[in-house]
């Protein structure tokens, strides 16, 4: 279904004369896209491809899937273009290495191909977070918010409706569990790594705190303090969420959810498409909606997703944009939602009848990605992040006080952006 789908979606957009002659494999001018693993079946993003090729006779494209870790591939991409052996033209980047990758001089100006009344029907959160002094360098191409998933069905038996405030959630958690005292109350993603960062920051911004406030530092703040002391007494005081997840990831996370064992799970939409697979203890039962706020703030999402760019020494400057312009069109975006499920950066698709068909959940991840908040647009963030990771571990898991973790994330991430503004 999902290939016939794809094929449905492209015959509106290959040109009519595209079953001309083409032009002769010795005259086509190849580029190069990098990227990591596709969800579904890769051979529906080759076919992708070929009604690009289709279109553009000139141009052939050579798709190279890197590593699945996004460490590995940042890795590689730094290797690369670092040794100046960088051997693409188009690349695929998370959200959070644009202004890093942009401010090391790899990444081409791309301002201009998102005039301001496109730049209107994409999210804002993604523009901000490809937005580097003043300029786009990478086009946002699909987008990931964190979001709250509850099983509608407990919910609906005992009378209860999904918690807007994070008392609430832990309210309802503790008189579920004692109906049913095989099932968790939350379970979110606690291990040192970079998706712990995401869980805190949602904590950390719904109790109106901040890690960068313009050009000022503030993680050593009193709202920062509380929400990670709320986030380890999640574990240790209202006990609703188990001791593992200090060690969780979102995969640990989905499969106990998926079979059942717990009321509330956060993670990204991906999982939702899994949650209703014929063969799923939960089809049906889940339902979605945006993560809890604290009783003075509001709801936050730490935004995700991925961004193309084009390789600034590239050969093949105008062959590279026509590719990403084609990849973010939407006939491609929705064809691309269609086939892997990818969550489309035009907001004008979530009003799309067919999207909304296939997806009926589609419609209410429009206000949670509305929401999305990037993470510290900076070109250290990779550096700040590796001092987070520990700090906020600490903190969780009773290592250490949660101010004595933000004094110390404090101190390190302030000698970083000083030593950066002096080079």
């Amino acid at each position: 279904m999902r290939y016939l789908a794809l094929l449905a979606v492209f015959v509106l957009i290959v040109v009519p004369n595209c079953s001309s002659e083409k032009s002769d494999s010795a005259t086509r001018v190849r580029i190069v896209f990098k990227h990591g693993k596709i969800s579904g079946d890769p051979e529906e993003f080759r076919l992708l491809l070929r009604h690009f090729e289709r279109r553009n006779p000139g141009i052939a494209v050579r798709d190279e899937t890197l590593p699945a870790s996004t460490d590995e591939q940042h890795q590689f991409y730094v290797t690369n273009l670092e040794g100046g052996r960088a051997d693409f033209d188009v690349f695929s980047m998370d959200v959070i290495w644009v202004p890093e990758f942009s401010r090391a001089g790899w990444l081409m100006d791309l301002s201009d191909m998102l005039p301001q009344e496109e730049r209107l029907d994409f999210f804002p959160g993604p523009i901000r977070a490809v937005t580097f002094d003043n300029r786009i360098y990478a086009i946002p191409w699909y987008i990931d918010a964190g979001l709250l998933f509850y099983r509608k069905d407990i919910l609906a038996k005992y009378g209860f409706k999904p918690p807007e405030k994070w008392d609430n959630l832990v309210s309802v958690s503790r008189a579920l569990m004692s109906r049913d005292p095989g099932l968790y109350g939350f379970i979110w993603q606690g291990k040192q790594y970079e998706g712990l960062v995401c869980n805190a920051l949602e904590f950390i911004w719904s109790n109106n705190g901040d890690i960068i406030d313009g050009d000022r530092l503030v993680i050593n703040s009193g709202e920062n303090i509380y929400a990670l002391r709320f986030m380890r007494d999640l574990i240790y005081r209202y006990r609703v969420s188990p001791s593992l997840v200090t060690t969780a990831t979102e995969e640990p996370c989905r499969h106990i959810f998926g079979k059942g064992k717990a009321v509330f799970m956060r993670n990204w939409p991906y999982a939702w498409n899994l949650f209703n697979a014929e063969d799923s203890p939960v089809k049906g039962k889940v339902g979605v909606t945006v993560l809890p706020s604290f009783k003075k703030g509001r709801s936050s999402s730490t935004l995700g997703g991925w961004q193309l760019g084009i390789y600034r020494h590239t050969k093949h400057p105008g062959e590279a944009r026509k590719l990403i312009k084609f990849l973010i069109s939407p006939e491609s975006q929705k064809a691309l939602s269609l086939a892997a499920g990818y969550n489309p950066v035009r907001k004008s698709l979530y009003r799309d009848r067919d999207l909304i068909t296939k997806q009926p959940f589609l419609p209410g991840l429009f206000r949670v990605f509305m929401k999305a908040r990037p993470r510290p647009v900076t070109p250290y963030y990779m550096m700040i992040s590796q001092v987070l990771q520990p700090e906020f571990s600490a903190a969780i898991t009773g290592i250490r006080s949660p101010a004595a973790a933000l004094t110390s994330a404090q101190k390190q991430i302030g000698h970083i952006l000083e030593a950066g503004h002096e080079r």
